[in-house]
């Protein structure tokens, strides 16, 4: 059966929807439209690229993610070097990084562009303007920018809707209309689990979301002014979608345990990833073991 999916933005936690969705795929469900949010973006666009979470999983899992903080000369100066890079980049690291790895995993599959996806796959990324407020569904709303959504780099996509405020770099793009330059970061601002994006009125397969079970035990400390807006940020991020996370949309979505990993994680141990991993699976396994189309379309409805 097809089935459309939506991944949640969870940074270095990705692994643990890889497991999750490893048991859709072998359930037999292949992916039509697939969309998320930072790196639930990432995940999105390597299995619209044609990737499987049986090549994803040794993928992450070798992965060191502090290799994705590629330190500048602003780093070697302790304290006033990273405040510094912050005040004149608006982001303490680049994303370059992120965007090599994602192109280069991109390109063993022959995918650039939105334009290359094959099989009649559909990819969205989720991004957030700040300069203009507003939501972006990416590539359709990047022609606004002057940028045909076919030619729109998937990797610079993905990139966009993962630059974390502070700690990223922000991608700046001008707009076509106001000319005025756009800052572009991490999609999680506004929607970091986007599972209304494929709602329609008389679904023709289901839509299944991956996301992570909110952290409520978890204690932010709060020592300055940027550890108070990680702390907003990252509450906004595990509360603002999950709080509607009821009735019907409870009944289409793999919830998994973080583990009390956090988002910026990125020294996290081989280790926690095999157990993330395992974590998504169990709970896949134990949402799929009674699951039918009839009963999801009459949950939600529509039959």
């Amino acid at each position: 059966m097809w089935a459309d999916v939506v991944f949640e933005g969870g940074g270095v936690k990705g692994i643990g929807l890889v497991g999750a969705l490893s048991v859709a795929e072998k359930k037999g469900f292949r992916f039509k439209r697939l969309a998320g949010t930072s790196a639930g973006a990432l995940i999105a666009s390597l299995i619209a690229a044609g990737y499987t979470t049986e090549e994803l999983y040794p993928i992450l899992l070798e992965k060191n993610f502090m290799d994705l903080l590629a330190p500048t000369w602003f780093n070697q100066v302790p304290y006033i070097g990273p405040a510094f890079r912050l005040w004149l980049k608006k982001g303490m690291y680049p994303g370059d990084a992120i965007e090599k790895w994602i192109d280069d995993l991109l390109r063993v599959k022959g995918v650039y562009t939105f334009g290359d996806l094959q099989n009649g796959r559909e990819l969205f990324v989720i991004a957030s303007d700040i300069s203009r407020s507003r939501l972006l569904v990416l590539p359709d709303d990047i022609e606004e920018y002057g940028i045909s959504r076919e030619k729109l780099s998937i990797a610079r996509a993905v990139r966009m809707s993962s630059s974390i405020p502070y700690f990223f770099e922000p991608v700046k793009i001008k707009h076509q209309t106001t000319k005025k330059t756009s800052y572009i970061v991490d999609g999680g601002v506004l929607s970091n689990f986007p599972v209304w994006l494929f709602d329609r009125d008389e679904p023709r397969w289901p839509t299944f979301g991956f996301c992570f079970q909110s952290n409520a035990k978890h204690v932010h400390e709060i020592a300055g002014p940027f550890s108070m807006f990680l702390s907003i940020f990252f509450t906004m991020l595990e509360a603002h979608d999950n709080r509607a996370i009821e009735g019907q949309d409870a009944l289409r979505t793999v919830m998994v345990p973080p583990l009390d990993v956090k988002l910026t994680d990125f020294s996290i141990s081989r280790e926690k990833k095999e157990e993330l991993f395992r974590a998504g699976q169990q709970k896949a396994e134990e949402f799929f073991k009674d699951w039918s189309f009839d009963q999801y379309l009459q949950l939600r409805g529509k039959k």
